[in-house]
């Protein structure tokens, strides 16, 4: 690449959603007599989502200028608005009743459908992520199936299974039907931040508690799914661990690798050892140890990397890593992305940059680089522009990324 061409730009990592009664043509008609009186007495518990920007979520003629402008020319778009009788997000909301659960279920079927057609008005520009309930895995199995064949191509977003929520943890063979299916469709399974936390209260120091936490609970999917082998049972499966940073990765594989070996080794012994009954039927159900699952199956929506993380690129596995602007949010890089990249990226070879911040993504989740290729030229930042350091940050920028503190490079 020459300096002056431009780099193709995919985020792996965006939010939208329905404005609250846009959802109703979406929802079964049987529903939509409790819709209205639901509706009726809501009170959105999210500032962004009552304030002018609102709208980024759901306009999707201001969404499309507004990533152009920030040189992106595609997006995974994860949810974001609250769907049909849910409290909060959805993956925030803590167990319901049966019947709460039947309608929560209808109003994540009304949000899929709403935003297949969402994705539909940009065509090939939008991989839509998808969302279940795991209290019914047949239904979440057929909710699969029709979103994929609505033409949802981000695959599904996992629900956490945080403690109290009375379900089988991830590791469950409880749930290999979900993972089969996403195998047998190729699209991946999503684990996106802040999914698995368990309720902290309103406590002065829950904030605090819950940002040391929540990563760490996301986290858990990773190891929940390795040791459970579900990627030995169904090879095709492809897990995608989103918004949690990526700096982690390495010390996590080597911790994760370090009680495979040992639990493997103590079971492979004669000794009736206490050890060698932790580790007992390991190896079979894994197949593989878990870096090496790492390298076959997993990937990283890594969002808006730090400087820190990116030399750690190559122990992460540089075919891994998916930048993402968290578009719409404040803590996103909008309308900085440019900088954001720069501040990351700058210095790095032209391949490795191509890959992280598109070609990795269009590879997860199918996007066409050739139908893309026309836009990027005309809107994607230019290789010199990527190439050169950012000594300031902007002076207005909300994202932490370019924060003091927010990664080792002192402004």
């Amino acid at each position: 690449m020459t300096d002056t061409d431009r780099y193709t730009v995919i985020s792996a990592d965006c939010h939208a959603g329905a404005d609250l009664l846009d959802y109703k043509p979406y929802l079964e008609r049987a529903h939509h007599d409790a819709f209205d009186a639901w509706a009726a007495t809501y009170v959105n518990p999210y500032e962004d989502l009552l304030a002018d920007t609102a709208d980024r979520n759901w306009n999707s003629e201001r969404r499309v200028r507004e990533l152009e402008q920030d040189g992106i020319v595609a997006e995974v778009v994860f949810p974001n608005t609250i769907p049909p009788f849910f409290p909060s997000a959805a993956l925030m909301a803590p167990a319901p009743t049966r019947a709460e659960f039947e309608q929560r279920w209808a109003g994540l079927r009304a949000h899929n459908r709403w935003l297949a057609d969402f994705c539909a008005a940009a065509p090939g520009r939008r991989a839509g992520v998808f969302q279940i309930l795991l209290g019914d895995v047949d239904e979440a199995v057929e909710e699969i199936h029709r979103s994929v064949a609505a033409g949802l191509t981000g695959g599904l977003l996992l629900p956490g299974t945080p403690p109290g929520s009375g379900l089988p943890e991830l590791y469950s063979a409880t749930y290999d039907p979900i993972w089969r299916t996403c195998a047998e469709l190729g699209v991946p399974v999503n684990h996106h931040a802040g999914s698995a936390s368990p309720p902290l209260g309103d406590e002065p120091a829950a904030r605090a508690v819950f940002m040391v936490e929540t990563t760490w609970f996301s986290h858990r999917a990773l190891w929940h799914l390795v040791f459970g082998g579900a990627f030995h049972r169904h090879p095709g499966l492809a897990l995608v661990l989103t918004e949690q940073g990526s700096g982690w990765i390495p010390g996590v594989l080597d911790m994760l690798d370090y009680y495979h070996g040992r639990l493997v080794s103590a079971a492979s012994e004669a000794a009736d050892t206490a050890e060698a009954k932790f580790g007992a039927g390991l190896a079979d159900a894994m197949g593989k140890g878990p870096s090496d699952v790492w390298r076959a199956h997993c990937y990283v929506g890594a969002s808006f990397m730090r400087p820190h993380e990116v030399p750690l690129r190559d122990r992460i596995g540089l075919d891994k890593i998916m930048w993402g602007s968290d578009y719409p949010h404040d803590e996103g890089t909008y309308p900085y992305t440019r900088e954001g990249l720069r501040l990351a990226y700058a210095g790095l070879s032209t391949a490795e940059i191509a890959a992280m911040v598109g070609g990795n993504a269009a590879r997860v989740y199918g996007f066409d680089l050739d139908l893309l290729a026309p836009i990027a030229a005309r809107v994607g930042p230019t290789v010199a522009e990527v190439d050169e350091p950012l000594d300031e940050p902007p002076a207005d920028a909300t994202s932490p990324v370019f924060a003091k503190g927010g990664s080792v490079r002192v402004w």
